[in-house]
């Protein structure tokens, strides 16, 4: 039994959030069901690197999905039929555009679960405009933050923005569905806009902002909260990050360092007066970390009981005794990679763990098996084929 047993999702998303959240609920056991045009599929298949034809991200994004293809503006009686026995839909569309094909969710059924991912929402004057989570990155003030103080605004080199829209598409499907079969409150259309998860996360930006007039600014690995909080290079030449944001910790990293004299100045007592004088304590802690390698740096603070750890890369990730012993990156089976690699299950349930029950599949892989048991015959499957519906 896993914990999403029964639970039916059609992903009619494509690209990163609507689909990522698709992928967590499936990790846990929900039926989920990728819809997918006939002729163009989802562009994460030809996103990033491919090994033999298979293209790699979708191959993680993908797994435990069914595929079928559909083509919605064509086919919007399939899809409803397969809707009436699904309890969530996930899409991304412009707003309007399922209204457009008729496809309006107050008329999917009053059971039905519709998360809509937009970059700016289904109303106010950008709802229409195209989007992507680079723009939400851009928008929230994300960029505005991120890098040195005397360089450009920085974008992340991923998708951060549709991954934590996607986190938070898992959870709002998740509470709709409690309030629906635990409160009989019915179906619901969730409208999640990509930009404002990513307010959420900044923290206290918006209250600072309100209250005290203040903008932050851009500071590097720096934090406008703490200090010392920062990497630092190592006599070998790699990078470790140290964090102090308890009090507690930051008397720890200046004892290690041989600087207790500042744990007497006034402004240590608190984290925005050690920030206020970041230079200084970075200064006393580089030194340090600068005139030794990392293992004698690392072996010091654990032993010091003060936060640190190694920059990694990916290949560091893999090699780490704790992600190993957590399996954190496990390896599932792929018909034509073999053995891969990719991110355990978002988190552990110790009753219901999530799986990795097959990887990406190709597109359509399942039309057949899907739309037979909605009663389609190999007649109408035929006929829907050539009329390029399927």
């Amino acid at each position: 039994m896993t914990p999403l047993d029964g639970v039916r999702v059609v992903d009619a998303s494509t690209l990163f959030a609507g689909p990522l959240a698709a992928t967590i609920l499936g990790d846990y056991g929900a039926d989920v069901i990728k819809v997918e045009h006939p002729a163009k599929g989802d562009p994460a298949r030809g996103h990033g690197p491919a090994k033999d034809g298979v293209p790699l991200w979708w191959t993680m994004l993908g797994r435990n999905k069914r595929t079928i293809t559909l083509d919605l503006s064509r086919g919007a009686e399939v899809f409803r039929r397969l809707l009436a026995g699904a309890d969530v839909l996930i899409e991304n569309f412009r707003p309007g555009t399922l209204e457009r094909w008729g496809l309006d969710p107050a008329s999917l059924g009053s059971q039905l679960v519709v998360a809509r991912v937009t970059t700016y929402g289904q109303f106010g004057p950008y709802a229409s405009r195209p989007g992507f989570g680079t723009l939400a990155e851009a928008m929230s003030g994300f960029a505005a933050i991120t890098g040195e103080p005397d360089g450009p605004p920085t974008l992340p080199p991923f998708g951060l923005a549709d991954g934590v829209a996607a986190l938070t598409c898992a959870q709002a499907v998740m509470t709709a569905l409690y309030h629906r079969d635990v409160h009989g409150g019915g179906g619901q259309v969730i409208d999640l806009a990509i930009a404002e998860p990513m307010l959420t996360v900044l923290g206290m930006q918006a209250m600072v902002y309100d209250q005290l007039g203040v903008v932050q600014r851009r500071t590097g690995n720096r934090s406008v909260n703490n200090a010392p909080r920062n990497t630092y290079r190592t006599a070998d030449g790699r990078w470790v990050a140290v964090s102090t944001s308890a009090q507690a910790i930051a008397e720890r990293v200046l004892r290690l360092v041989g600087r207790p004299d500042l744990i007497d100045e006034p402004w240590f007592a608190t984290g925005v007066g050690r920030a206020a004088h970041a230079d200084e304590l970075d200064e006393a802690v580089g030194s340090w970390i600068a005139a030794r390698d990392l293992a004698t740096v690392t072996a010091a603070f654990h032993e010091a009981q003060a936060a640190v750890a190694p920059i990694y890369d990916i290949a560091d990730v893999f090699a780490d005794p704790q992600f190993q012993a957590r399996d954190s990156v496990t390896t599932a089976e792929d018909p034509v990679l073999g053995p891969v690699r990719m991110p355990a299950p978002l988190y552990r349930l110790s009753r219901t763990p999530g799986r990795i029950a097959w990887t990406g599949r190709p597109r359509g892989a399942d039309t057949d098996q899907v739309l037979g048991s909605l009663g389609y015959g190999e007649d109408e499957l035929r006929k829907l084929r050539d009329e390029g519906v399927v």
